[in-house]
């Protein structure tokens, strides 16, 4: 019943790419009747907004607001309608659009956003980017109103991959990256277009030397599921244990556990880990890049409890 009322809602053909393109079944995205009651989060500094905007199953946009100049950028609006609803509401104007990787369910809204708001500008590193203006390498800069935004090339989930490093200059709070299907919250993508070589890079030597106080925006809402594979491969760690159950309560209500923070991420992110003895035991390996390489392939085949 449940079910049938979802594909009622949406197309077959999306659910079923969205789930391939992750390698997930149905039953892995979990309580999938849940979608409707996920709820958008604000997350206020001193001068920059971030609205965490859920968009199809388990996909997040964010509509990042300069509140000095009331300016704003979306990242990666699969679904423009809820994007342009969400800009009036707070009364911003919207100038950018930051893709962090050319896959539909990322960058599939930015045709039609680009026709109902025209002359945005659409920023990716990946000409397969739909509605590209500005083809951008890393640590190519930009600016949203006073915000700067510095463009990390993170390639591995696919060969264009960015992430979004967003700053206010002077600002004595935390700066936020926006890193796509690169890092999630206690996980990372699958390396479809890349190695365990450009993963490390991203997530140790690119992103890992971020402020420790970074607040990490990611793609998708998979927490939950990657707690139970880091707690499989490091069963006594604590930090594991406590996000996890922390996560399941958030999930109960409704509410994203995004965002978390580099520093976090080194705590319970096996991911970020790899250089942990605990983790290359677990791998049965010594090198922190074969780590990587041995618990992506045990989680792309991992199953995951239901508890």
């Amino acid at each position: 019943m449940v079910l049938s009322r979802l594909l009622g809602r949406w197309s077959l053909t999306a659910l079923g790419a969205a789930c391939a393109c992750r390698g997930l079944g149905l039953a892995q995205l979990g309580l999938l009747h849940h979608t409707d009651l996920r709820k958008s989060l604000t997350v206020e500094q001193d001068a920059m907004k971030v609205e965490l905007l859920p968009a199809l199953t388990d996909n997040y946009m964010y509509l990042i607001i300069d509140e000095d100049t009331k300016e704003a950028a979306i990242v990666d609006p699969v679904q423009p309608q809820k994007v342009v609803e969400m800009a009036k509401k707070h009364g911003v104007k919207l100038t950018t659009v930051l893709t962090t990787h050319h896959h539909w369910d990322h960058a599939g809204g930015n045709e039609k956003l680009v026709k109902l708001q025209p002359g945005l500008k659409v920023y990716g590193g990946d000409e397969r980017i739909g509605a590209l203006t500005h083809k951008i390498t890393h640590l190519s800069t930009l600016q949203v109103g006073s915000l700067n935004v510095k463009c990390l090339s993170t390639p591995c989930h696919t060969s264009g991959h960015i992430c979004y490093y967003v700053s206010k200059p002077g600002s004595s709070e935390p700066s936020a990256v926006f890193t796509g299907d690169t890092l999630f919250v206690a996980g990372c993508g699958k390396f479809f277009e890349g190695t365990a070589d450009e993963m490390y890079r991203a997530l140790i030597e690119v992103l890992g030397r971020l402020p420790p106080d970074t607040r990490v925006y990611c793609g998708h809402e998979y927490t939950i599921n990657n707690l139970k594979f880091a707690r499989h491969v490091e069963p006594s760690n604590t930090a594991v244990q406590e996000k996890l159950a922390w996560a399941k309560e958030k999930y109960g209500m409704g509410e994203p556990t995004v965002p978390s923070t580099i520093a976090e991420e080194f705590t319970f992110n096996p991911f970020m880990r790899v250089r942990e003895k605990t983790v290359q035991q677990h791998a049965g390996e010594t090198d922190p890049v074969t780590t990587m390489r041995a618990i992506r392939k045990e989680k792309d085949s991992f199953k995951v409890p239901r508890d």
